[in-house]
């Protein structure tokens, strides 16, 4: 901020000052615009309103609408209103100006700009009137794009957060749905905003999280992703202890759950803490399809789990240690498909692995129109050419085809990218010790799990610390009926004991 304006906290009684003083700052902010302004019986007053045109919607009789209001309270025509009655008017209570708020100091006043407000300040009286006006235009709230479901609601989050909080209210119409709010940055000065529900969220949980979410204050957050590192237990493991939604029921379960959701302003994406593994096994959707139906849905999601994360590996410790394990018939066609490859099948894997995320990654670069059509064709071309050419096997295309695709039917994408990128330590340790190397890499990484306590929640709740109850709604859906009282929440809402 300005130094002239540190130096000055109060407003002056001179208007000519204060507009001096208020310019200086926003020199070479030519969005932000100053209009003078006259009121009076004979226009003798004089009046200054401010105003950010790339934030706040503008109307030519913003003085008029202003002094008719004031008029009210000063039981005078508008044209009759003098600086005394004005500053007699606004010392008797601020609250009784709605919806205008009174402002003395400068620095609120250039904040208030800042945040799309209409400042009106007047001569002789060392007082400002300041009021919000009509946003500019808005993304309307539309299905989300990464979270499509063909069951359930269809509203997605936007950039605005009190639009986001009001559909979040509308599911959670409670007191007990607590709301706070903080302001980050030195420069930007974002506003930044967390809810849970009271009695369903864990104390523990919400004391440790408020300790680190305070750490964040002097950083400057553009979107709700930078919060992660602030709030995660560890930023060196790939496995994600946050998850994020565009999808406001989503938002409301997890909330119901226990959970803590963050928001923060020009970001439409609401992140979950604390996240568990067992959490990137389901989605909103699974609670509006049938049980039946649900519970296949998410064996097949733990399928792709192991698929994306162990396929190339199995096959090249298969291959390449324990062929004795491979049925007679089936060997023999991979040794034949085989015949001519010049690499070992762990570089093959590596080479097709990189192609196909090469490919992947292109594809959600480019435009949408030809970002899919990029993908498949790439992929087709690349794969038979490759098979063509000798460089791999057919085996090995199948088996890095079918990875891709398991790892599309992982629901969350950051635990996606955390398979992809676990994937090549795998097929490493397949490579050097076959089967043996698997299994230690596998028992290494389980032990990185139970190590991992997000927020002081153990990364495998529900799982280890096995809990018969809580399979109900890990791997099986079973019927709603048989669920707990609130279907989301296993802490059992405002009763906090178990069924």
């Amino acid at each position: 901020m300005n130094e002239a304006i540190r130096s000055i906290k109060k407003l002056n009684t001179s208007l000519t000052n204060n507009q001096k003083e208020i310019e200086q700052v926003f020199s070479y902010c030519q969005d932000v615009n100053f209009q003078d302004w006259q009121y009076g019986a004979s226009f003798q007053y004089e009046a200054l309103s401010i105003y950010c045109a790339s934030l706040a919607s503008y109307t030519t009789h913003l003085l008029q609408q202003a002094l008719e209001h004031l008029a009210a309270y000063t039981s005078e025509n508008w044209n009759s209103v003098t600086p005394e009655k004005l500053e007699a008017c606004m010392s008797i209570s601020n609250t009784a100006l709605q919806p205008f708020v009174v402002i003395d100091e400068y620095d609120k006043i250039l904040d208030l700009v800042m945040n799309g407000y209409i400042i009106i300040l007047f001569d002789q009286i060392g007082k400002a009137l300041a009021f919000e006006s009509g946003s500019t235009a808005q993304r309307q709230v539309t299905e989300p794009v990464n979270e499509p479901a063909v069951h359930g609601p269809r509203e997605g989050t936007v950039e605005n957060m009190n639009s986001n909080l009001g559909m979040i209210r509308q599911r959670l119409r409670t007191p007990d749905f607590k709301v706070e709010f903080l302001q980050v940055g030195k420069v930007i000065k974002n506003k930044v905003g967390f809810g849970y529900l009271d009695q369903a969220v864990n104390t523990n949980v919400l004391l440790e999280f408020r300790k680190r979410i305070v750490s964040i204050v002097d950083y400057e957050v553009l979107e709700t992703s930078y919060i992660e590192d602030w709030i995660e237990e560890s930023t060196l493991t790939p496995f994600p202890q946050v998850r994020y939604t565009e999808r406001t029921d989503t938002a409301t379960a997890a909330l119901l759950d226990g959970k803590i959701i963050v928001l923060v302003e020009n970001s439409p994406m609401i992140m979950i803490c604390p996240a568990l593994l067992v959490d990137f096994m389901g989605t909103a959707e699974d609670y509006y399809i049938r049980s039946v139906f649900a519970t296949f849905i998410r064996f097949l999601r733990l399928l792709a789990f192991i698929i994306a994360l162990t396929l190339p590996s199995i096959y090249i410790a298969l291959s390449t240690f324990h062929p004795e394990l491979i049925p007679t018939v089936l060997l023999l066609a991979i040794v034949d498909s085989r015949e001519g490859i010049p690499f070992p099948a762990f570089v093959e894997a590596l080479i097709m692995e990189i192609s196909f995320e090469l490919l992947r990654e292109a594809g959600i670069r480019l435009p949408r129109t030809v970002g899919s059509a990029v993908s498949i064709v790439g992929a087709l071309v690349i794969g038979q050419a490759a098979i063509m050419a000798k460089i791999a096997s057919p085996f090995m295309v199948i088996v890095v085809a079918l990875t891709g695709i398991a790892s599309f039917a992982i629901p969350h994408y950051d635990m996606a990218i955390a398979l992809r990128v676990l994937r090549f330590p795998y097929m490493i340790a397949a490579s050097m010790l076959g089967g043996y190397g698997l299994m230690v890499v596998f028992l290494l990484t389980l032990l990185h799990l139970t190590c991992l306590q997000p927020l002081g929640e153990p990364y495998l709740s529900s799982l280890a610390p096995f809990k018969f109850r809580d399979l109900r709604d890990i791997f099986v859906r079973v019927p709603l009926k048989t669920m707990l009282k609130s279907p989301r929440n296993r802490r059992l809402y405002r009763s906090g004991n178990k069924e």
